[in-house]
């Protein structure tokens, strides 16, 4: 054959058996392209190397069809870890806006803590605005919202507590106040749930109350915060003073005999009618709710009647339904108007408190406008010498005696007594304790002020745990030929607190008084101040004490509790010592025991026991030592150091919750 027919027929043939290997092995033409590929590469670059130039990588370009990218090449998926959460945020979101939207979320109590934590966490440092889908962790997450339970504690429990308002306890400041506060040896803190304005502070739903600002927006996840503090949470109640409600419900506050509208204390429209049940049931529906998320004492603060102001023309539900009834409360209201005028010095100003004639047996004067919440619910003094103002106690008074009233029905100590009886039905069974805030000046129990608060300190003592009067210094002007009170703080603590002893001697209720931590009326007010008051009220019986500062500020007690701390405890003296100190001072040590006649004058007139009370009407009136009433100086009350030496404590004991049972209550519930 012709070469030239030779080589057709070997192309053929090539073509025959390449068309064959193709439909055998679709892979086979693209493993063999590869392979050429490969050999025309390493014959390039084995060219480039004889030539001496360097080989060079080619890049390459590729292109993934619009509808396989989202299958093929899946986003990155961050996993949140246990406790926390991821928040992809939005252009122009910052860090507060998102702490404030997660806080009711999370464990933590203000949106700048939570707001802190966001940045700690993502390593943000102090930077606010984030980018468009960044993602940032969320901590301190919440799997359930808490359920934090009541520490019971004893009555007795001896609790050192400050004060702060709702607005207060629910910021960042007042966290630091109740931190410090336990640092420097407190154990306990009083928050308002509603204060004498009528301002409820937490999330509470009534008929009675509208729409309102909420200050602490969780009350069990607060109080937990309390009891990993180890703190006493009390929360207090102002209950007819409630000036929210009488604006937004006229007719629930007193009235008035003659414009049969509702009635104004010194031109303010304050007071709800205490003897109206829409206003009690309120008040006890309040109470019971907030028990009931843990708080471990209820405390009630205004628990009286309105004590100012045009008495003889306040009209009371209760009065109205037993036109017999308060008789005797418009004689006193008579007599009362003609007191408050003499000890004003004629004059009839706004804002005066139970009003006295009695030279040495109590009675306050009205606060200036200029410190108009500094005693709680007991008003204080004028400031009526600094104008030149002739004043009770630049001339002689007349002598007061009780008002002789005749009791033809129901009187106001008879709602209050009624009232606390429903009230503390209601709080007991939850395991809080129940106390009262009352005047300072009924420890003197006289028929002119019970006729206008009703506050029947023997009545009362009968369903509460715990009696709080408020027994500031500066608040007792004019009494016992005192110029300036407010300077002598152990004198009109130690009487105060004698009288409440005495006239609640047998019915098993604490004492517990409210001392002031505030410089009004006083030129001595100093951490020694602080040291003297509680020293004195120890002394007289007191169990424990609460501070009182309507601004919250406690400097003065923050450094007077620890150096009450380093000198609290006492170790007696040696044997031979006591004996001769003994000798020759019989009485000159012992607490200073009230005469039996003013005693039984004391308690004279309705405030003897009635038919049925639990009181002992002997023990009532008997003067006894104080001290020996309130079980001071015992056994139970002393203590043995390391080397065996008896002492006492001059300012504290030192009580604290237990540590078993705050662990109990910070266990999550089920």
């Amino acid at each position: 054959m012709r070469r030239s027919s030779v080589r057709v027929l070997t192309a053929i043939l090539c073509l025959l058996f390449a068309a064959a290997a193709w439909r055998l092995s679709p892979g086979f033409f693209a493993a063999f392209s590869a392979q050429a590929q490969t050999a025309q590469s390493l014959k390039t670059a084995a060219v480039s190397s004889t030539t001496g130039q360097a080989a060079h990588l080619q890049p390459v370009t590729a292109s993934i069809p619009a509808d396989v990218k989202a299958a093929s090449v899946p986003a990155p998926h961050l996993v949140a870890a246990p406790g926390t959460e991821i928040y992809t945020a939005k252009r122009g979101e910052t860090i507060p806006a998102i702490a404030h939207r997660y806080l009711a979320k999370t464990s933590y109590l203000t949106s700048s803590e939570l707001a802190d934590a966001i940045r700690a966490a993502n390593q943000k440092g102090t930077a606010n605005v984030l980018k468009a889908n960044e993602n940032i962790v969320i901590p301190g997450i919440l799997s359930a919202p808490i359920a934090e339970k009541t520490i019971p504690v004893p009555k007795d429990f001896e609790v050192r507590a400050v004060y702060l308002t709702g607005f207060m306890a629910g910021s960042d400041h007042g966290l630091a106040v109740i931190r410090h506060w336990r640092q420097v040896g407190g154990n306990a803190v009083v928050f308002d749930i509603k204060d004498s304005d009528g301002s409820v502070t937490i999330p509470f739903e009534h008929p009675l109350l509208g729409k309102h600002n909420v200050y602490i927006h969780d009350v069990p996840k607060f109080v937990h915060f309390l009891h990993s503090e180890n703190m006493h949470a009390i929360a207090r109640i102002a209950i007819f003073r409630d000036e929210r409600l009488v604006t937004e419900h006229p007719e629930l506050a007193v009235q008035s005999r003659t414009t049969h509208q509702a009635w104004r204390e010194n031109g303010k429209l304050v007071w709800t009618d205490p003897s109206q049940p829409k206003v009690q049931e309120y008040n006890i529906a309040l109470a019971k709710y907030v028990a009931q998320l843990g708080v471990d004492e209820i405390q009630f603060d205004y628990v009286r009647f309105p004590a100012e102001g045009d008495q003889k023309d306040a009209s009371f539900l209760f009065q109205r339904e037993r036109p017999d009834a308060g008789a005797a409360t418009a004689h006193a209201g008579t007599e009362a108007s003609s007191a408050v005028s003499t000890a004003a010095g004629g004059s009839n100003d706004k804002d005066h408190a139970i009003p006295t004639t009695a030279p040495a047996v109590g009675g306050t004067l009205p606060q200036s406008a200029s410190a108009p919440a500094q005693a709680g619910s007991q008003p204080a003094p004028q400031a009526a010498e600094k104008t030149g103002t002739k004043s009770a106690h630049h001339k002689p008074r007349r002598e007061s005696r009780p008002v002789e009233a005749k009791q033809n029905g129901p009187q106001r100590a008879d709602v209050i007594a009624d009232f606390l009886k429903k009230a503390y039905a209601e709080i007991h069974p939850t395991g809080a304790l129940f106390s009262l805030d009352v005047f300072g000046v009924m420890a003197w129990q006289r028929q002119i002020d019970l006729s206008h608060t009703g506050q029947d300190i023997v009545r009362m003592a009968q369903y509460c745990d715990v009696l709080s009067p408020m027994i500031y210094p500066s608040h007792f002007f004019g009494m016992d030929n005192i110029k300036h009170p407010g300077d002598a703080p152990e004198h009109f603590i130690g009487e105060s607190m004698d009288r409440f002893m005495l006239i609640t001697k047998g019915s098993g209720v604490v004492i517990r008084p409210w001392l002031q931590a505030f410089h009004w009326r006083t030129k001595t007010y100093s951490p020694e101040y602080i040291k003297v008051q509680v020293a004195t009220a120890r002394e007289k019986g007191g169990v424990g004490f609460l501070f009182w500062n309507a601004a919250n500020d406690y400097s003065k007690p923050f450094v007077a509790m620890p150096e009450m701390r380093a000198t609290n405890y006492q170790p007696d003296p040696k044997p031979a010592e006591a004996s001769k100190e003994a000798e020759g001072s019989e009485g000159s040590t012992a607490p200073k025991a009230i005469d039996g006649a003013k005693a039984s004058e004391a308690v004279a007139g309705s405030n003897a026991p009635k038919d049925g009370d639990t009181a002992n009407s002997a023990d009532t009136v008997r003067a006894a030592n104080p001290a020996k009433a309130s079980g001071a100086g015992t056994e139970s009350d002393a203590d043995k150091s390391d080397h065996g030496v008896r002492g006492s404590y001059r300012y504290f004991r030192g009580d604290e919750l237990p540590a078993a049972s705050v662990r109990a209550s910070l266990t999550p519930a089920n």
